[in-house]
């Protein structure tokens, strides 16, 4: 399984571009999963399902499957949040996971860079950063820069620089050598 990352600030536009990126990858007959981080609190469920009522409970796991989808919901009640090395080892194998998000692990990621946000680029500072899909140009950026529309050379760049999960440098740190990766 093979790795590549969508990284930017907030408004950047990772999720429209990813959005576009799935059906051509698809299209080309790559199976694809997609991982993504969110800072904030989130839920997948609608309170007074069964299926919340179970977690409220208390249940650490609860599996909703149907003919159609499975969605496994995994409470961390107090515990740390797992590392993108952790996530990425409870996935389904398939042939290509898109991160979006998780900006600071060393992943090789695409960064998605927009003018508008009025942030600053990522890639002076981060070494795993393959190549640029921006709205601006960055002459001196040492990586390929992409136009943000040029969805076809986005999807060469991911597929050319995705690293399998295992060539991936993840940190590690003296407590990760109990207690598994380090958080990004």
């Amino acid at each position: 399984m093979r790795v590549i990352g969508l990284a930017g600030w907030s408004g950047s536009g990772k999720t429209t571009l990813l959005c576009r990126l799935l059906p051509l990858l698809i299209g080309r007959g790559v199976r694809v999963s997609t991982l993504k981080h969110a800072h904030h609190d989130f839920d997948v469920d609608q309170p007074g399902k069964d299926s919340w009522v179970h977690r409220a409970a208390g249940a650490t796991e609860v599996l909703v499957a149907s003919a159609r989808r499975w969605a496994l919901m995994h409470e961390l009640r107090g515990d740390r949040e797992p590392s993108l090395a952790e996530l990425l080892d409870r996935m389904s194998p398939v042939d290509l996971v898109v991160v979006e998000g998780f900006k600071r692990e060393p992943h090789p990621k695409i960064e998605i860079h927009r003018q508008g946000t009025g942030k600053p680029p990522l890639h002076p500072h981060d070494p795993s950063i393959v190549a640029i899909a921006s709205d601006t140009a960055f002459p001196a950026a040492g990586v390929p820069v992409l136009g943000l529309d040029d969805v076809a050379a986005i999807a060469d760049i991911a597929l050319s620089q995705a690293r399998p999960v295992g060539a991936i440098p993840w940190r590690m740190t003296v407590k990760d050598a109990c207690h598994g990766p380090a958080i990004g």
